[in-house]
């Protein structure tokens, strides 16, 4: 369990089952596995969905649960506690949401892909903190903290586009209900620590799936009812049911998304005959959020800038290396392309290839970018040992 809650092995895992879905959807068996997507699952005549949706609207419950806690954790106790914390990597995540956007419409504008603005916007945490771990050792803990406090942000950002944009015909009697749920949640999760704390466990599962399927009865996109869940639920209550859930969300949860978004077969035109949602998405990725994080995150550098500091915490190279980082789209990016063009199959299956192609892309960049800054510190770290060494023999 241990390696699925490390930074590297989830990634690697994430990644792999994305290249085998798209393989399986570009085989023989491409057909089948369709067939078995959109196979209905459930009670007859009561509640069912396709496999598909289990796994969109049901499985990832999980995962936003998951970083709803750890969102609850950041702004009560960690980087995004205090609004000095937040100013910062608040600014450069406004640029990595803009300039997405701006480069997207600039591919798009006038088009039916136009719609799909929201999909460049996404970071995918688990990747960039699994590229971090791989390739970043000696970075310091500044650029960290960093990157992590603008992940989060971004993910607020995406849950609030889930939200807001994919909401339709919203059934209130049905949100209701799903709030009283969630609430009742909420207070219960305060009594964990007393003797009935197995009962209470039990009626906190009942609760959970049933503010999920009022959620998605509601008409609001379901993966929005464990945002709430993890929000409302108590802190140290919280914090130990997401150790324990997170070797499955990484190892179960994500990958099963990852290979069910990837069921795309690639099309079979000329590059100058893929839509301008794929090309937004693949230059917006890449491009645009390295120079919104790096510009906005240089800015923000100065703004909130300690006077008595002789130069920033963060170099501007090393906000290259963040806007790389945060380039890697995948699973909200994925989900976002999903709900964008879920009327239209063929903008939904190039939206996907060009979410996978970015991500890929921005993948490689970091990987190159966090590898250079990482050895430049290194370098530092055995220029400022050595300096101190020849200090202290100076000294005797």
């Amino acid at each position: 369990m241990s390696l699925l809650r490390s930074a590297r092995f989830p990634a690697i895992v994430l990644l792999c089952a994305a290249a085998l879905g798209l393989i399986v959807a570009n085989s023989p068996l491409g057909a089948a596995a369709d067939d078995i997507m959109h196979a209905y699952v459930g009670i007859p005549d009561v509640f069912e969905l396709s496999v598909d949706h289990w796994i969109k609207d049901g499985l990832l419950v999980l995962f936003f649960f998951v970083v709803a806690v750890e969102l609850q954790f950041e702004l009560t106790n960690g980087q995004l506690n205090s609004a000095k914390k937040a100013l910062q990597p608040a600014i450069a995540a406004t640029g990595g949401v803009i300039v997405p956007i701006m480069v997207f419409f600039a591919f798009t504008a006038g088009t039916d892909s136009a719609d799909g603005w929201p999909i460049p916007t996404a970071t995918d945490i688990a990747f960039a903190l699994g590229v971090l771990a791989v390739f970043g050792r000696g970075l310091p803990s500044a650029l960290r903290i960093f990157l992590l406090a603008l992940a989060i942000l971004d993910d607020i950002v995406g849950i609030i586009f889930i939200a807001v944009l994919f909401t339709t015909d919203v059934n209130f009697g049905m949100l209701a209900a799903a709030a009283v749920c969630v609430v009742l949640f909420g207070v219960l999760s305060r009594q964990l620590d007393g003797r009935a704390r197995i009962a209470i466990s039990i009626v906190l599962v009942l609760l959970a799936i049933a503010a999920w399927v009022f959620t998605y009865q509601s008409g609001v996109h379901a993966t929005i009812a464990g945002v709430a869940l993890g929000l409302a639920m108590a802190q140290q209550p919280a914090l130990r049911t997401r150790h324990a859930m997170e070797p499955w969300v990484n190892g179960v949860v994500l990958p099963v998304f990852a290979f069910a978004a990837a069921l795309v077969v690639i099309p079979q035109v000329p590059l100058r005959e893929l839509t301008p949602a794929f090309w937004g998405i693949v230059v917006a990725l890449p491009v645009g959020k390295i120079v919104g994080i790096s510009l906005f995150g240089w800015i923000s550098l100065r703004v909130g800038r300690d006077k008595t500091a002789e130069k920033p915490a963060l170099a501007f190279t090393d906000l290259l290396a963040a806007g790389a980082l945060g380039g890697i789209g995948f699973t909200v990016s994925l989900l976002l392309s999903e709900l964008a063009f879920a009327s239209n199959d063929e903008l939904r299956d190039e939206a996907t290839l060009g979410v996978l192609a970015g991500s890929m892309i921005s993948l490689l960049l970091a990987g190159i970018l966090v590898s250079w800054r990482a050895r430049h510190y290194r370098m530092l770290d055995h220029v400022e040992a050595g300096t101190t060494a020849d200090d202290k023999s100076a000294t005797a």
